[in-house]
């Protein structure tokens, strides 16, 4: 099971990472005016692109289709009332589950006195 959640943070990374060095080597430009020709400006917002890349995704999707107005700045909503519901059921389930399935936890044990280590001379 952690190694599932792992692959799919590892892939959600990578995909990320190739939408940043796309975005911030030709679509940073086209998307802020202001960013044209500020190299030192992309290093900086490249951790928030790599980790919001669906939301840049959507945001360059609107500004090349000349959606500009009102729409530009405003992230896309249609589920986003379906998403907070579903995360107010999953939440709580996944934390009692995680609960529920764990090893032998720190009551079930007899405690360990530890010995000091020892010093080679």
């Amino acid at each position: 099971m952690a190694a599932v959640i792992i692959d799919a943070v590892r892939i959600y990374l990578i995909a990320g990472g190739v939408v940043a060095a796309v975005f911030l080597c030709w679509g940073v430009g086209r998307i802020e005016a202001n960013a044209r020709y500020a190299f030192a400006f992309r290093p900086l917002i490249a951790p928030g692109v790599v980790l919001l890349w669906p939301l840049v995704l959507w945001r360059w999707r609107v500004v090349l289709r000349g959606e500009n107005g009102g729409a530009r700045h405003r992230p896309p909503r249609r589920a986003q009332d379906r998403i907070a519901v579903a995360l107010a059921l999953a939440l709580p389930l996944v934390l009692t589950l995680g609960v529920l399935v764990r090893q032998n936890g720190p009551l079930e044990r007899a405690p360990v006195r530890l010995a000091a280590p020892e010093i080679a001379r």
